[in-house]
């Protein structure tokens, strides 16, 4: 079975709807990958010129707008890294719930929870993301994301 079938912009595999488990599990990894890297232009690749986000109480609509919010996050999200995990999915969909943890720029660690919803264009690229999150302060010595 072949699970790619095409690349993004950047080089990254993309999949196309319907999924299957195999599928899904490569995107989380793909996702967790770029969203590792803290390169906003690497995640907005994944996305639709069109896509929509809500990421807390922020509604972040089209390509420009997803780059100029992870460039605000990560300028204020030091040292992030993320770990996700899967939920369930269908057809077009996948849910994750995630952790991830950071350092602010006055020098307080953050653990920060939550869940995703993602929606994806027949094209393998996220349309919709829909991200839930609360923080907890965390000492530095109580980090388990290195």
């Amino acid at each position: 079975m072949k699970i790619f079938t095409l690349k993004s912009e950047v080089g990254m595999a993309l999949v196309i709807p319907p999924f299957t488990a195999d599928m899904v599990r490569a995107t989380i990894k793909e996702v967790e990958d770029a969203w590792n890297s803290r390169d906003p232009e690497r995640v907005a690749a994944m996305c639709t010129e069109d896509a929509k986000w809500r990421n807390r109480v922020e509604l972040i609509e089209g390509h420009e707008q997803v780059l100029a919010f992870l460039r605000r996050k990560w300028l204020k999200e030091l040292d992030y890294r993320i770990r996700m995990d899967l939920w369930c999915w269908g057809v077009d969909r996948i849910a994750v719930n995630f952790r991830y943890e950071w350092r602010s720029v006055g020098g307080q660690w953050f653990r920060s929870y939550g869940n995703e919803l993602w929606e994806f264009a027949a094209n393998g690229l996220m349309k919709r993301r829909i991200a839930g999150i609360n923080d907890l302060e965390i000492e530095k010595d109580d980090r388990q994301i290195l």
